[in-house]
């Protein structure tokens, strides 16, 4: 099996989308993460919805969770208010990561192997300079079981 055997179209998004924009992008598709494009189209990095909810958690009950139980429960729900305006550049980790990008030809050990170096649950596959797609851990997953 291989990476162009499990491939699906996937939305993208660049580094100045509203963070808004992709956290529905994620919810209204059910995804895992989005691939994060250049100007020229290409993968620059994955924003895994985890970074959409890093951005919108405040940092001291990310630091001390016990204070999350403080917030009463309509704030808690208005989380994703809090990410209104701000961008996906925002929401993507201060050093970049190892990229998880695979040629069509990549098997699914090394699928395998990239998302669980990398902690992404999407790998972006491209060949000759263009953005075929993504291999979802679910997808990954369910070629894996069946076999």
């Amino acid at each position: 099996m291989r990476a162009r055997d499990l491939l699906t179209d996937f939305p993208t998004v660049t580094l100045d989308t509203a963070v808004i924009e992709a956290a529905r992008l994620l919810a209204e598709q059910d995804l895992p993460g989005l691939i994060v494009v250049d100007e020229r189209g290409l993968p620059s990095s994955i924003l895994p919805g985890t970074q959409v909810l890093r951005l919108a958690v405040p940092g001291y009950c990310q630091d001390d969770p016990a204070l999350a139980r403080v917030v009463d429960e309509a704030h808690a729900d208005a989380l994703l208010t809090s990410v209104t305006g701000r961008t996906v550049r925002e929401a993507l980790p201060a050093r970049p990561r190892e990229l998880p990008i695979a040629d069509p030809q990549s098997t699914a050990l090394e699928l395998a192997a990239l998302m669980a170096r990398t902690h992404s649950p999407l790998v972006a596959v491209a060949e000759g300079g263009r953005l075929l797609g993504a291999v979802t851990l679910q997808a990954l997953m369910d070629g894996l079981l069946a076999k």
